[in-house]
């Protein structure tokens, strides 16, 4: 066994299994625990005590904590919505300015250019929205997820105002003349014409949902089982939403204002999320919720859409329990991550690609590497910060410490193959959250996005090829 970089290549048989196991049996938890599994007997831990330590170290850090209160928020917040009757209100008003499968999947992806700050907030404040239209014209919630997918993640990478923009200019901090959090944001803002996947993902997408380029792959077979027997689902699915928001009903005796019980709290989470970054440096994402969940409950009571504190609580709660099935991935997901990491995955495929490191070479493997480490791990910031310190320097070095065109193509190249894996891997959480807010199989979304991006994956580096072989490393202004 290779000894070099932890568990050399067994260090990623955990994900390999846990991929075969989830693509042959369509259950993506099962096959995240058995893979979890699988990681600890490699490690030499005891199967039950090992486990237990995963799932306490994976499960109890605050990044987890973090993104399982915004989904109870969200579950509440929807059902909140479903029962003030607000959605399908805005709905109907949407379908009156709607009258296509074409305007229906690109109302869906030009929210998700609006909603640029944060990838986890995007596809589960779009999804609920866009879905009853998407299901009126038969779109399948496979290619509602794609969209979502492709509108969360791609776009922060694109957009300088996110979270994203701001951890990547910091972790440029320290090599070559990058020496402030400013300089490295700029290097990030100049790198963005060469994120050449993040565009690519963006772009394919909304030429997708436009209808402007024909589906392909799995996707072809879902969108005409959707156009040509009405499925949105295919038979046997278990969409990543419980059947909880279906037992929630709107009560005759409340009134349905879009003005005050949709309208006013969006504004409110999209208020706090932009003002707190914007003004503050940091995204208030878990904050801004809790306002709008607070300022609906005061809302609703006042409107009389709860019968008493009981009925208000039954639906807080059947909200909840309708993330259940999202929840459990995540936590799945992140333990998986989780076990790859200590297994020594990252390092491992580092190991292999650094030998062949050129200055032509360098934007290619760079991507390569980068997503071959997210999709693995299904992490983007975790690639970012295995890989940054040993990449950049190479690209500094190579250009003369200087910010040249090659060492923007590298953090371009760096950013995209971060992305890839956050993009499309199973055990991503952001490819999560849009099977959450399209309500779609989770495996049916991976399988139907998969050939989409591993063929933007496929021309990235045929670009990233050529554009290293071509770019003189001239420094920029």
């Amino acid at each position: 066994m290779d000894t070099t970089s932890g568990a050399g290549i067994w260090s990623l048989l955990p994900v390999i299994a846990s991929l075969i196991l989830a693509f042959l049996t369509r259950d993506a938890v099962f096959s995240l625990v058995v893979g979890c599994l699988l990681g600890v007997l490699i490690s030499g831990a005891n199967p039950v005590t090992g486990l237990s330590e995963l799932l306490r170290r994976s499960l109890g850090n605050e990044d987890f904590i973090w993104v399982l209160l915004i989904e109870l928020c969200v579950g509440v917040l929807v059902a909140f919505y479903l029962r003030t009757g607000v959605i399908n209100s805005f709905s109907t008003w949407a379908m009156k300015r709607i009258h296509s499968p074409r305007l229906a999947g690109g109302f869906a992806w030009v929210m998700g250019l609006c909603v640029f700050f944060s990838d986890y907030f995007s596809p589960i404040f779009i999804g609920p929205i866009a879905r009853p239209m998407t299901d009126k014209y038969r779109i399948s919630r496979e290619k509602l997820a794609y969209i979502l997918d492709s509108c969360s993640a791609p776009v922060c990478t694109i957009v300088p105002i996110s979270g994203w923009a701001v951890y990547i200019a910091a972790l440029l901090v320290g090599h070559g003349p990058i020496t402030s959090a400013d300089q490295g944001m700029t290097v990030f803002v100049q790198s963005i014409p060469y994120n050449i996947y993040g565009w690519m993902a963006v772009i394919l997408s909304g030429l997708v949902a436009f209808q402007l380029v024909p589906n392909f792959g799995p996707m072809r077979k879902a969108e005409e089982r959707a156009r040509t027997t009405g499925k949105v689902l295919r038979d046997g699915a278990v969409p990543l939403t419980g059947a909880e928001f279906e037992q929630i009903l709107q009560r005759e005796e409340g009134a349905s204002s879009l003005l005050f019980y949709f309208v006013i709290p969006n504004l409110l989470i999209i208020g706090i999320a932009v003002g707190s970054f914007v003004f503050g440096e940091t995204t208030l994402i878990l904050e801004a919720f809790l306002v709008a969940v607070l300022y609906l409950t005061v809302a609703m009571a006042v409107g009389r859409h709860f019968k008493n504190v009981a009925d208000g609580m039954n639906v807080a709660l059947n909200g909840i329990k309708a993330i259940l099935p999202a929840m459990l991935i995540l936590a799945a997901a992140y333990c998986i991550n989780s076990v790859s990491r200590s297994l020594g995955a990252p390092e491992f495929v580092m190991s292999i690609v650094s030998p062949w490191m050129t200055a032509s070479l360098l934007p290619v493997l760079t991507f390569v590497a980068a997503s071959t480490i997210s999709f693995f791990t299904g992490t983007s910031w975790g690639t970012y910060a295995i890989m940054t310190p040993f990449v950049l320097p190479m690209a500094m070095a190579l250009s003369g410490d200087t910010i040249s065109n090659d060492v923007l193509l590298t953090v371009g190249a760096l950013t995209g193959g971060g992305l890839f894996g956050d993009h499309c891997s199973p055990i991503s959480d952001t490819t999560s959250l849009s099977s959450f807010g399209a309500g779609s199989d989770h495996m049916d979304h991976v399988v139907t996005q998969l050939p989409y991006a591993i063929l933007m994956a496929l021309i990235t580096c045929i670009v990233f090829y050529f554009m290293g072989q071509a770019i003189p490393s001239s420094p920029v202004n």
